[in-house]
């Protein structure tokens, strides 16, 4: 069974499964080549795309089905992404535009933050981070999207601005601007009701893995 070698914790997707459900919804063929192309190119995505899944997901779908429904999707249409040395670029839009449409049919379920909750704990969160959690997501749910995204990129995912200008089809000046203002608005918003913003996005930073 030919498995993702990553750095990061490891995630119920193997590059077998992906072929498995590949061959099973008679898509296109397997090759040796593609596997080893794929498996190359998403080994530096991992650690950014995981990060920015789980936040992206966090109390509305389960973040392991968006990473796995992203990758399926990926490792099917690989041949047709012109830039293979940005496939983070990709992933990013294809779970930001997946993500919408999950949305769209469900609201935040309190089975799934349990869920993801429970996660957390096992990675060593404490109860009273798992509220100041809670709470972030709570205010970052309410800021723009553009805004939230930047935020979440540069913040959790650890991504450089030039990397998030290019993701979001903007300039540097302008994510800049929006990761200022995202900053801005949750510090108004938490108003000391969580711990200090930069060491909640840090804590989420370890955990979401």
């Amino acid at each position: 069974m030919v498995r993702l070698r990553l750095t990061a914790r490891p995630i119920p997707v193997t590059l077998y499964h992906l072929l498995r459900l590949s061959q099973q919804n008679r898509t296109i063929p397997v090759s040796n080549t593609k596997q080893i192309a794929f498996m190359q190119a998403y080994e530096k995505c991992h650690q950014p795309f995981v990060r920015y899944c789980s936040a992206l997901a966090y109390g509305k779908m389960d973040a392991q089905d968006l990473v796995q429904d992203v990758l399926l999707s990926a490792f099917q249409q690989f041949e047709t992404i012109e830039k293979k040395d940005e496939l983070l670029h990709y992933l990013v839009r294809a779970a930001r535009f997946r993500s919408i449409s999950v949305w769209r049919k469900r609201r935040r379920s309190e089975a799934i933050c349990e869920k993801q909750a429970a996660r957390l704990r096992e990675r060593g969160a404490t109860s009273e981070m798992l509220v100041d959690v809670q709470i972030m997501y709570a205010a970052l749910d309410r800021l723009p999207n553009d805004q939230r995204e930047a935020l979440v990129l540069f913040e959790i995912s650890g991504l450089p601005m030039a990397e998030i200008a290019v993701i979001q089809s903007c300039s540097e000046g302008t994510v800049k601007t929006r990761v200022s203002r995202a900053r801005a608005t949750l510090r108004g918003r938490l108003d000391g009701r969580a711990k200090a913003q930069p060491e909640v996005l840090h804590a989420l930073k370890t955990l979401l893995l």
